[in-house]
């Protein structure tokens, strides 16, 4: 079987079996694009050719043509992956990965509102036909920590407004229960006594009476924190920055605030910690005499 046909296999078994996004099977589909490429270039005509030290050339010659240490992070993960299915499979006899390592990616640490810009925010009237609307969709981000994808997706059948919890569908198809805060509850049933909840219709529609689209919502969230004068790029997944990182400081409790976001690595949601600290620090040189630094 010819790597072409073994990539094509794996990446159909993702989105079949695995039930990995469209969009996570078209970003390794593209990492895996740049492997075969130079498999070609170098003559090898099968997995088994590569070694650690091709595959280090390998991570070479994408550096070298520009690509970032993040991204290329992601395509040597990509390769592992790969690699690891044939093993089971025993398509591979040994991973060329092994001793590979990619450069280091400096972790940038996610911005994030303080709690009067988030209420601010939340709390914005927008006048019109759409004020419900956005009342509840901004309620719903920061009481929840929601995705974008899960909060267009959401049908009132989702939502238990008497339980004050709202089912959501994450990554890799796994649904969680999210509890859902009374301001948003008061949001979400006045937006459902203005347009009808029928159980199969969107929580959030857009023209037609289709769920509201991803584009529309940054679009109009951007056009709302401009009419709060709020000095920071906003955007859904700021909210939901937000909701973790104001849920950790208040409780401490990492492994509530993993199970809240749906993160499958708890490695993901110890980047809150870092952001909660950098808060402690700057209280502590603030507050304490020795800490304070010379202006």
């Amino acid at each position: 079987m010819t790597p072409e046909r073994q990539v094509d296999d794996w990446l159909a078994r993702l989105a079949g079996e695995r039930h990995a996004s469209p969009h996570t099977v078209a970003g390794y589909r593209r990492d895996l694009a740049k492997l075969l490429r130079f498999m070609q270039a170098q003559q090898l005509h099968s997995f088994d050719a590569l070694d650690a030290n091709r595959m280090r050339g390998f991570v070479a010659s994408e550096h070298r043509a520009g690509l970032a240490p993040k991204s290329l992070q992601r395509l040597l993960s990509s390769c592992r992956s790969l690699f690891r299915q044939l093993q089971r499979e025993g398509l591979l006899d040994s991973d060329p990965m092994l001793g590979v390592r990619g450069p280091k990616v400096r972790r940038k640490l996610p911005q994030v509102l303080d709690v009067d810009e988030a209420a601010a925010l939340v709390e914005t009237d927008s006048g019109g036909k759409l004020a419900l609307r956005d009342r509840a969709m901004l309620e719903l981000f920061y009481s929840s920590g929601l995705r974008l994808s899960e909060l267009v997706g959401l049908r009132w059948l989702d939502l238990d407004l008497d339980g004050g919890e709202v089912r959501v569908l994450g990554k890799g198809s796994k649904t969680r229960l999210v509890p859902v805060g009374r301001h948003a509850m008061a949001a979400l049933r006045a937006l459902g006594a203005a347009q009808g909840m029928t159980p199969d219709s969107p929580v959030f529609r857009g023209r037609g009476g289709a769920p509201i689209s991803p584009r529309a919502i940054q679009l109009r969230m951007k056009t709302l924190a401009l009419q709060q004068d709020i000095p920071k790029p906003i955007h859904p997944h700021l909210l939901r920055h937000t909701f973790a990182s104001h849920m950790l400081e208040s409780s401490g409790d990492l492994r509530a605030v993993q199970e809240l976001l749906g993160h499958a690595d708890i490695a993901t949601t110890q980047i809150y910690t870092h952001l909660d600290f950098q808060h402690l620090a700057k209280v502590y040189d603030a507050a304490h005499p020795r800490a304070r630094r010379k202006g």
